[in-house]
């Protein structure tokens, strides 16, 4: 359910906005429970989230932090979440925050699979916050339009196969994703402001996976979107 919606006027102002809302949602989770879990997406946009989030006033080494999907390539790779997470957020103080990878090594996410969803059961869910981006057909982590790994919901996380154009992946499922205290979605462009406002009419999430988020019921969704 959407709890909140903000316009800001550019990215960088909306990723700014983005990492103070994050910052407090980690303190208080702190303040609460003594500690606080954040799950956060890799792409080209959370660059701009992390690079003010570290500077924020936090007790770090309260707080973990994974990644809500991750291409199925070791952290020295350029496409590595877990590299970008590395490189842009935990640096400075934010480096004492203890970070939890979905990528083991593992030939394949298939492979990989069970030693990363015991990984995830160890974790003190529910997040704290969950931060989501989008792509401009509507996927959300790593479930993609048509995708079985949409219907999945037994599981923590959930391989997602290679295609012809796209690496293969682990994802969160999307009950993993929604065990949250609050989900915040950050987007910008045209074709993403369309795709958003399609997938708010009533559908399949197979069609546009982004609706998983968007028309459940238990968890507060805070959209952030610049033009």
């Amino acid at each position: 359910m959407i709890s909140k919606e903000q316009a800001f006027d550019s990215i960088e102002t909306a990723a700014h906005a983005l990492a103070e809302v994050l910052a407090q949602s980690l303190r208080d989770g702190i303040e609460a429970r003594g500690q606080a879990l954040l799950a956060v997406s890799g792409g080209r946009t959370p660059k701009l989230v992390f690079e003010p989030l570290r500077h924020m006033a936090l007790e770090w080494s309260r707080v973990t932090v994974t990644l809500t999907d991750e291409r199925w390539v070791p952290p020295e790779h350029p496409d590595s979440n877990e590299g970008l997470v590395r490189r842009y957020l935990l640096q400075g103080p934010a480096a004492e925050a203890h970070f939890v990878p979905l990528y083991n090594g593992a030939a394949s996410p298939e492979a990989g699979w069970q030693a990363c969803e015991a990984r995830l059961q160890s974790l003190p869910l529910p997040f704290d916050a969950v931060y989501l981006g989008m792509g401009p057909d509507g996927h959300v982590a790593s479930l993609f339009p048509g995708e079985p790994v949409v219907d999945v919901a037994d599981q923590r996380c959930v391989a997602v196969p290679a295609t012809d154009g796209r690496q293969p992946r682990m994802s969160l499922t999307a009950p993993t994703l929604l065990q949250a205290r609050r989900v915040y979605l950050l987007f910008s462009g045209a074709d993403k402001h369309a795709v958003y406002r399609k997938a708010l009419e009533p559908g399949s999430p197979r069609e546009i996976p982004l609706r998983l988020i968007v028309h459940q019921k238990s968890t507060p969704v805070h959209v952030l979107h610049a033009p």
